[in-house]
């Protein structure tokens, strides 16, 4: 469904789930080049930037949650960019769709929006965006910090689960940021160019644009080393924890050792000392405390326990 909103002079199209006739559509009407029709088919795309003497094409990519706020998954924004029109495409409604509903709103109020240029459009389109992926990270943040205060607590599936999700969402973002590096720096050297007759007005946007993805980079190397720290920390807790676990099983047998060997020894259908005297088993079982107590006395002296 192509949903359509007039800014001045500017028409901003927006499609979320568009079907094969909204293709033909944009075929037939702004003469795209059939390999971007194809692309917006297709899904999961790499982030790229194609340029024409009359339009831009975008592919983007940006992290949100799934339906549990557990996961990040990837959300491709498509984005047509031309002198007088923005058509932006989405499979399903999110940051796009939210702030084209609002502009609808506010259109409806006769409020005035100050768009002047499909650039400042499509800047207001990507602050959108990055604004949402800076409040998504900062989210994941929080879920770190809940790991390291959770750290010390005696509950380890759940600490262990927490440190594999979070770190899962924090090498997803990487890696769906990582590749628009080059792509957002063509903004601010000037490579990408746009419609506006000013370019030097639009730079201190378009660098705006990259602080916010240079903010977002930062954030998520921050956190990929505070979750690495946390998981390392846990592990050798855990380590020191099964090692004194085995420590203490280990001075236990210690000490049933020799009293196993005593009560084997008196086990035997055989002659044995002090058999047919009445005071034997409980001469012999006052034996095997003493040995356990020379045992424990030694072992506290030495501080292994």
């Amino acid at each position: 469904m192509i949903n359509s909103l007039k800014i001045g002079n500017l028409t901003w199209r927006h499609l979320n789930n568009p079907t094969e006739e909204d293709f033909e559509f944009l075929k037939d009407r702004f003469h795209f080049h059939p390999l971007d029709i194809e692309d917006c088919k297709s899904v999961n795309q790499r982030p790229k930037i194609d340029i024409y003497d009359d339009y831009y094409f975008l592919i983007l990519h940006f992290p949100n949650f799934d339906r549990q706020n557990k996961f990040v998954k990837i959300k491709e924004v498509k984005i047509f960019w031309g002198k007088d029109y923005i058509i932006s495409i989405e499979k399903n409604p999110w940051g796009v769709s939210q702030l084209f509903s609002e502009y609808e709103e506010r259109i409806k109020e006769e409020d005035d929006l100050k768009i002047k240029s499909s650039d400042i459009l499509l800047y207001r389109i990507l602050e959108k965006l990055m604004t949402e992926s800076v409040y998504l990270l900062r989210k994941v943040g929080l879920d770190v910090e809940l790991i390291n205060r959770e750290l010390l607590q005696e509950k380890q599936v759940k600490i262990i689960e927490r440190i594999s999700v979070t770190r899962k969402n924090l090498i997803l973002i990487n890696t769906i940021f990582k590749p628009q590096l080059r792509l957002f720096h063509l903004f601010e050297n000037g490579k990408i160019t746009g419609f506006t007759e000013d370019v030097e007005f639009m730079e201190d946007y378009w660098g705006n644009i990259l602080d916010y993805y240079q903010k977002v980079w930062d954030m998520t190397e921050d956190y990929e080393e505070l979750i690495e720290g946390l998981s390392q920390t846990f592990d050798s807790m855990q380590t020191n924890k099964t090692n004194e676990t085995m420590k203490i099983l280990t001075l236990i047998s210690s000490i049933i050792l020799p009293l196993t060997f005593i009560t084997g020894l008196y086990g035997m259908n055989v002659g044995l000392p002090f058999q047919d005297k009445p005071w034997a088993f409980y001469g012999i079982l006052g034996v095997m405390v003493a040995v356990a107590a020379c045992f424990y006395i030694y072992f506290r002296h030495r501080k292994m326990m």
